[in-house]
């Protein structure tokens, strides 16, 4: 069994919100797993659901683009906060998004191609970048949407400039209807997606692992109110349409209003428009999410340096 040390143990706390003994004995539990000990903190009602991304580590910026019925959103991260200021690095971030309009989102085939206003590839730009800035960056990834008919609505929260910011978002709108309409309703669900961080568009949309592992939380729930079988397999389900409906778009409740579900809400506004409106994709990028940045022990580390001396 993995030592369980306090380091661990304050960690868990920090991102299950359980107490300092729940998590102490979670980890034992566990074995020190530390995914495990959140899973096994939640069936006992001690911690909300895990944050997997954790906290988030990486710098840089996200950029967001549109052009027509074509948007991207791309994500290129850096060591440090500073650098997301430099204008080198935020013209690198708005041309490297608006190519991945016409390239994908293959980082590799965008990073091949030939970047924008210059001589060499994108590769080549990126390279000059490090050396001239003095610190390492990379593309990390790129996500494009697209509609044959409408509108895809753009928002970036937190924005350093410009179509650049913390956290990048498009909706991609299919319909007939105007696109002043189009682009009002759009801009209010981009905002809702920054705010509320879905994740899948609808319940059909949601990742089957991250369902099943839901489903034996909501399992070891039941199992211990000692309810007859039935009962607690109806318990199981009931859990499982609540957390689909809470973490899909289209089942979320609206936070403009805070009433009405956004799937409600884009039929009305499909109504009030005279013509259908298809909420076909979208897609949110946060700096840095599903990074975790090794947190160092200065004391530990003086300490170590001066042992070797």
């Amino acid at each position: 069994m993995a030592e369980i040390t306090a380091a661990m143990v304050k960690d868990l706390r920090d991102r299950s919100g359980a107490g300092m003994m729940d998590c102490k004995k979670a980890l034992n539990e566990t074995g020190g797993d530390f995914e495990a000990a959140i899973d096994w903190l939640r069936a006992k009602g001690l911690a909300t659901a895990a944050k997997k991304s954790g906290r988030v580590a990486a710098e840089g910026l996200v950029g967001v683009a549109v052009q027509g019925t074509k948007g991207a959103v791309v994500e290129v991260n850096s060591e440090t906060d500073f650098v997301a200021k430099n204008d080198q690095f935020q013209s690198f971030v708005r041309a490297v998004t608006k190519l991945a309009i016409e390239t994908g989102d293959d980082v590799e085939t965008i990073l091949a191609a030939g970047y924008p206003g210059g001589e060499g590839s994108v590769s080549e730009t990126l390279t000059n970048n490090i050396a001239t800035i003095g610190e390492n960056q990379s593309v990390r990834r790129a996500a494009t949407v697209s509609v044959d008919q409408g509108l895809i609505a753009s928002y970036v929260h937190n924005a350093t400039a410009e179509g650049l910011g913390k956290i990048g978002v498009l909706v991609a709108l299919e319909s007939a209807a105007p696109a002043d309409q189009l682009a009002a309703l759009g801009k209010q669900l981009a905002m809702h997606i920054a705010a509320a961080n879905p994740l899948a568009l609808s319940e059909a949309d949601l990742d089957p692992a991250v369902v099943e592992r839901e489903r034996g939380i909501a399992r070891e729930k039941a199992a211990s109110s000692g309810k007859p079988a039935e009962i607690i397999e109806k318990m199981i389900e009931g859990g499982i349409r609540k957390f689909a409906q809470e973490n899909t778009l289209l089942g979320q409740i609206f936070v403009i209003d805070g009433k009405t579900k956004v799937s409600d809400v884009v039929a009305q506004a499909g109504k009030a428009a005279g013509s259908p409106i298809t909420l076909k994709r979208y897609v949110r990028f946060q700096l840095g999410e599903g990074i975790e940045k090794a947190q160092s022990d200065f004391a530990a580390e003086v300490a170590a340096a001066a042992g070797k001396q």
